[in-house]
């Protein structure tokens, strides 16, 4: 198989066949971002003759070893949705010919890969198999989306997400809890659900910002020019997130930078999430999460 660098995935895309199709980010400007430090290129676009021996190679797998098909194919890179829809639609009828079990398809997106695609051509994905996008919107707060150089405003999330709707292709949201920076948690949660609740994300996944000296926003803090969030503040960022979420989400702030997995089906679980960032806020030591912080390596 065809894997540069390291291979990044949603947790719940952990039984999906990972397919390598682009590597490394076309926009590579957001601050806080060092995920993809470790290419020696930007961006990179899989030659379709890659994808395919990736494909065969999945195809003589299972039939040597007779594994459980995959039901759903997960385009490995950091947004693959920026491809034209032409290559998006050719590796989906690969993916089809070489592993039919696959039924649906998913990726990560920016906001800005939507807008390059007609109504018509996200039809089209659509139903070519494309389904649960998963977008980085990261937060509904334009001052820190600004400042943090990601490209688009909230009201593009609302209006790019309307389109993925009306084209019947479901997504998922990743929310950074801490990017709007000190003293300033709360009121990024509260503009991030009032995006949310006019929209239908399945799932509302929350990270936490972990600030790396070889990020741009480090060298932002050296120069006095943000202060980060402490620990306690950022669960009570999570916690006006969920308290102010109105629609039917399933939320989710586990991986590694989550010192402590929080998650629950939403609204019937408010209570007991809600309950659950209460005990941290209240019972769990500031110095205790700073340093459960600093020691985490890599996310």
């Amino acid at each position: 198989m065809h894997y540069t660098g390291t291979v990044w995935r949603p947790p719940y895309e952990a039984s999906s066949l990972l397919l390598e199709v682009t590597a490394g980010c076309t926009h590579h400007k957001c601050k806080f971002c060092t995920l993809y430090e470790d290419l020696p290129f930007k961006f990179r676009m899989s030659p379709l003759e890659d994808i395919e021996e990736d494909l065969q190679e999945v195809q003589r797998q299972f039939k040597l070893w007779k594994f459980n098909r995959p039901t759903r194919t997960f385009l490995v890179g950091a947004n693959p949705f920026v491809l034209k829809a032409e290559r998006l639609l050719e590796i989906a009828s690969l993916v089809h010919k070489y592993v039919p079990s696959s039924q649906t398809i998913g990726c990560f997106s920016r906001i800005t890969d939507i807008t390059l695609k007609s109504d018509e051509e996200l039809l089209e994905l659509r139903k070519a198999g494309y389904d649960g996008i998963t977008i980085g919107v990261e937060t509904g707060d334009d001052e820190a989306l600004k400042f943090m150089n990601k490209g688009y405003l909230s009201k593009d999330i609302l209006i790019q997400c309307q389109r993925l709707e009306q084209a019947g292709i479901s997504y998922n949201f990743f929310y950074l809890t801490g990017i709007s920076g000190i003293g300033k948690g709360v009121k990024g949660a509260k503009a991030t659900t009032d995006i949310c609740n006019q929209l239908h994300p399945q799932i509302i996944g929350a990270s936490m910002l972990t600030i790396y000296p070889n990020s741009e926003l480090y060298q932002e803090i050296q120069k006095g020019n943000w202060q980060e969030e402490t620990e306690i503040e950022k669960y009570k960022e999570l916690k006006a997130l969920v308290e102010n979420l109105d629609i039917p989400v399933w939320f989710a702030a586990g991986g590694a930078s989550n010192a402590i997995p929080i998650q629950g089906t939403l609204p019937k679980d408010k209570k007991k999430v809600l309950s659950v960032l209460d005990k941290i806020i209240k019972n769990v030591d500031e110095d205790e999460l700073t340093n459960y912080r600093k020691n985490l390596r890599h996310l």
